[in-house]
C-alpha cells in the first residue's frame, strides 16, 4: 500500500511538470500589417513670393511600434521613429533625433521582402546634407513629374527602418495626397497643392527585435 501511494506521488508530480512547462513556452509573435491614411506631413500654408509653396516647417513625427503620431515636443526623445515633413522623411538617428534609428530602401516588392538581407546597411541622417532615405526626385522613395506637377511613389522602393529602439520595421508609401488619391494630371495647380503632404502608407513591425517579418 506504501508502495504504491509513492509511486502515484512521483507520476503526479511529473505530470504536474510536463504541463507547467507546456504552459510556460511562449506564444509565437505574429506581425500586422498596418495601413496609415491621411497622415499630415507639414501641409502647406502658403506660397513665397518665388512660387514655391511652404508649410511651417515642422515635421509630423510617427512612432511604428505604438502606430500613434507624437508630439513635436517630444522630438529630441525615442519616442518616436520617423518623421514626416513634405516628401521628406527622417529617421530618429544622427542628428535629427537621439535614437538608435535609421534606414535604407529596399528594391523589390513589401510581400516578397520577409527578410532584412545580412548585408544590409543602415544609414543615419546628418540633416540638411544627407539623409538615410534619401531625398530628390529618383533618390529615394517618390518621382517629381514637373509636367504636371506631381508627386507619385516609386513602385518597389520599400523603406527599411531601423526603429528608434532598435527594432525594425518595413514601409511601403502609397500616395502622397489627401484622401489616397492622386489627382488628375489636368487638375489645376492650386487643387494639387492644397491636396498633397498626406500620406498613405502601409507598414510592418516587427515586435521581437528580429530581421524576419
Amino acid at each position: 500500500m506504501k508502495t504504491n501511494l509513492i509511486a502515484l506521488t512521483v507520476i503526479t508530480t511529473g505530470i504536474l511538470f510536463t504541463s507547467c512547462k507546456k504552459d510556460n513556452v511562449p506564444a509565437p509573435v505574429t506581425v500586422q500589417t498596418k495601413t496609415v491614411s491621411n497622415l499630415q506631413a507639414d501641409t502647406i500654408i502658403g506660397i513665397a513670393a518665388s512660387g514655391q509653396p511652404y508649410g511651417s516647417g515642422k515635421y509630423t513625427l510617427y512612432s511604428l511600434e505604438t502606430n500613434s503620431v507624437i508630439a513635436n515636443n517630444d522630438s529630441i526623445s525615442s519616442k518616436w521613429d520617423i518623421g514626416f515633413r513634405g516628401t521628406t522623411i527622417i529617421t530618429n538617428s544622427g542628428n535629427s533625433g537621439p535614437g538608435a534609428g535609421g534606414a535604407f530602401v529596399y528594391t523589390g516588392t513589401f510581400g516578397d521582402l520577409a527578410q532584412i538581407p545580412t548585408d544590409s546597411t543602415f544609414r543615419t541622417d546628418n540633416a540638411p546634407t544627407a539623409y538615410a532615405i534619401k531625398i530628390g526626385s529618383g533618390n529615394g522613395w517618390y518621382s517629381y513629374n514637373g509636367a504636371t506637377n506631381l508627386v507619385t511613389p516609386i513602385p518597389g522602393r520599400i523603406l527599411v527602418i531601423r526603429t528608434a529602439s532598435g527594432k525594425y520595421a518595413k514601409i511601403e508609401i502609397q500616395n502622397y495626397y489627401k484622401g489616397g488619391v492622386t489627382p488628375d494630371a489636368t487638375a489645376s495647380d492650386n487643387d494639387k497643392l492644397i491636396k498633397q503632404r498626406y500620406y498613405t502608407f502601409r507598414y510592418t513591425f516587427q515586435a521581437d527585435g528580429s530581421k524576419k517579418f
